[in-house]
């Protein structure tokens, strides 16, 4: 028995993470300071676990005083 997975389908919902987390990456590197993580760990911890990682880091380390 083969599973046939729909990549079609699943193409624009992996693109919207890749550049999701392209976008977050390269509000990372730009940004002056974070808060609560070094911008290391931040990069890190949004790449592992997409989407989270990068919603964590709009709502909790990204420094608001931009």
């Amino acid at each position: 028995m083969t599973t046939d997975i729909p990549w079609a389908a699943l193409a624009p919902l992996i693109l919207l993470a890749v550049g999701f987390v392209a976008w977050v990456l390269m509000d990372i590197i730009r940004a002056d300071s974070v808060q609560h993580l070094p911008k290391w760990a931040w990069a890190i911890i949004s790449v592992i676990s997409i989407p989270l990682g990068g919603i964590l880091y709009l709502l909790l380390g990204r420094d608001r005083g931009r």
